[in-house]
């Protein structure tokens, strides 16, 4: 756990994989770097809406968030409601496509991209994780 924690603060690192380890030891992780978790369970997500909503309810989004890709954008990008000096995502239960298309799923994955990118420029490390199966090792 502490060596998971370590990795979590090296912020060259971080962006989007899938989950290697378990649910509760990147909960355990998390908090011991300091940082904040926000966990989407996308079980019900049948779409871009369900999905979008999902995300909202996670990061507990202000009441400007338009359920849109922009809003989505937008909020991660911002999360003063949230001040931390890390942040880390956890989508699970999603698939391989989030319950989205193929295209929707393209620009969620730039927007995770670009939301990495910024909170780097910042000096804070943003994590997005991806629990679809125990078996996946890239963390």
């Amino acid at each position: 756990m502490d060596n998971l924690a370590l990795h979590l603060k090296d912020m060259n690192k971080a962006g989007t994989y899938r989950l290697g380890c378990s649910v509760e030891a990147l909960r355990a992780a998390v908090t011991l770097a300091g940082y904040i978790l926000f966990e989407a369970d996308l079980t019900q997500a049948q779409g871009k809406g369900e999905f979008l909503a999902a995300l909202a309810r996670a990061v507990s989004a202000p009441d400007w968030f338009g359920h849109n890709f922009d809003a989505l954008a937008d909020a991660l990008g911002d999360l003063t409601w949230h001040p931390a000096s890390g942040y880390v995502l956890l989508l699970r239960n999603g698939g391989d496509t989030l319950g989205m298309t193929t295209a929707e799923h393209t620009t969620v994955m730039e927007i995770f991209g670009n939301t990495t990118a910024f909170w780097k420029s910042q000096g804070k490390p943003f994590w997005v994780f991806f629990d679809l199966s125990a078996a996946n090792t890239n963390l």
